[in-house]
């Protein structure tokens, strides 16, 4: 059983929001999101926010407003996509130069990384293409993901399925202490 030692977390939908863009000021987590994320430091879990925001090419926000928010939230680092998906850059999930960037920054086994988020299409091909485990989440787009949009990620399977963050996080301590589903 490989030990997950660090978790990448989606932004709109996966910590609160409604999958939408929703400028850091006005962006609230849901109630337990800032408890999940202190669990996983609680039990020695690095945090990164790992969120594509084209809004900030559209002069919409800062790059600067969302590393305040993360930082606010707990997060141990950032990790931000500021292109639109048609800008054929390698950050955009699904491409996976933000989880290799982060992975050269703080040392990461990407193979031994989880990644949470509510896209399919996005999240779980990112983490798919690196080896991290995939943990999708009900809230924000993912209820679409699992059903109308499945066809879009359909050669990739979760390895979890939670109804949230704060459950998904339960899940990822539980597989560490040998309590979790075998994978």
């Amino acid at each position: 059983m490989r030990q997950i030692e660090a978790v990448f977390i989606d932004r709109d939908g996966t910590i609160g929001g409604t999958g939408h863009f929703i400028h850091p000021r006005k962006f609230q987590p849901y109630p337990y999101s800032i408890k999940a994320i202190r669990m996983l430091e609680e039990n020695q879990l690095r945090s990164f926010a790992l969120s594509n925001q084209h809004r900030i090419s559209k002069g919409e926000a800062t790059l600067q407003d969302f590393e305040q928010e993360f930082n606010l939230f707990g997060l141990d680092d950032a990790f931000v996509c500021p292109h639109s998906s048609a800008a054929g850059c390698n950050c955009h999930k699904p491409r996976t130069g933000l989880l290799e960037k982060a992975a050269t920054v703080h040392q990461l086994v990407l193979t031994k990384t989880a990644v949470i988020g509510e896209v399919g299409a996005t999240d779980m091909l990112a983490a798919d293409k690196v080896g991290a485990y995939k943990i999708l989440v009900r809230t924000g787009w993912g209820e679409k993901s699992l059903g109308k949009f499945r066809h879009t990620w359909k050669d990739t399977e979760p390895d979890y399925i939670a109804l949230n963050l704060l459950e998904a996080v339960k899940w990822i301590i539980k597989y560490n202490n040998g309590m979790g589903n075998a994978l």
